[in-house]
């Protein structure tokens, strides 16, 4: 049986640090769903006169909001794009989601070693609260984050901002300096760091450099590498 003194030295430590708690991306992080997502807008851009591959979607889009990812196809089409367009996109995602989706590779050890700890941990999405119930209702890990699940929605400005990291910490009473964020775009990756926190890119979709690059201390292929610096 672990001593109280034990207990109390349980946590996550990176770098030296130990860290109040962790936030996670969904999109690419907890569910595995931006292929998904990505082929399904790819179709939808292309129906409209902007032919677009499942690669290109994720190069262009990856971790943006859908308002974002509006301005982006207006410029490329030099017009506005159907009103259709959106309600149609929420729609083909969801009944894709729903048969399709399945839980990041290692992300359930991950969240199990967390809990062992007694560690803290948050969702930071810029997708919607109803695509996040979806994706992780049917990945089961719903109830893992009940209570937990911010979205950019709740917040001013969208990542690359800040605010939405800034605003889950102080919800989940993380301090901003001793919060550990793991994300898989380098919108995302910017966005924690200019939140003052740690970020562990999760390079499955993105070269590391690339995460690197938008300001992550340290890159993992794999989510079960997470573990090294819980205990």
């Amino acid at each position: 049986m672990s001593s109280s003194a034990d207990a109390s030295k349980r946590g996550v430590v990176f770098n030296g640090v130990r860290f109040d708690g962790v936030l996670f991306d969904c999109d690419g992080v907890l569910v595995d769903s931006e292929r998904i997502t990505s082929r399904v807008w790819a179709g939808l851009l292309t129906g409209i006169g902007l032919p677009t591959t499942t690669e290109q979607s994720l190069a262009t889009y990856l971790g943006n909001s859908m308002p974002r990812c509006l301005e982006i196809v207006t410029a490329q089409l030099g017009r506005t794009p159907p009103d259709t367009l959106l309600p149609r996109f929420y729609a083909e995602v969801q009944a894709a989601l729903e048969t399709e989706v399945t839980a990041v590779d290692g992300i359930e050890a991950v969240l199990d070693a967390l809990d062992a700890a007694g560690v803290g941990y948050g969702v930071a999405s810029n997708g919607e609260h109803e695509k996040m119930r979806t994706t992780l209702g049917v990945t089961g890990l719903l109830s893992r984050f009940e209570n937990r699940r911010f979205s950019a929605v709740d917040v001013a400005r969208p990542k690359p901002a800040p605010d939405l990291f800034l605003h889950a910490a102080q919800r989940l009473g993380f301090d901003p300096r001793r919060t550990l964020v793991v994300e898989d775009s380098p919108l995302g990756v910017q966005g924690a760091f200019t939140a003052g926190m740690t970020v562990i890119g999760y390079a499955e979709l993105v070269a590391p450099e690339r995460l690197v690059a938008a300001g992550a201390a340290h890159t993992v292929s794999d989510m079960r590498e997470l573990l090294e610096f819980v205990g």
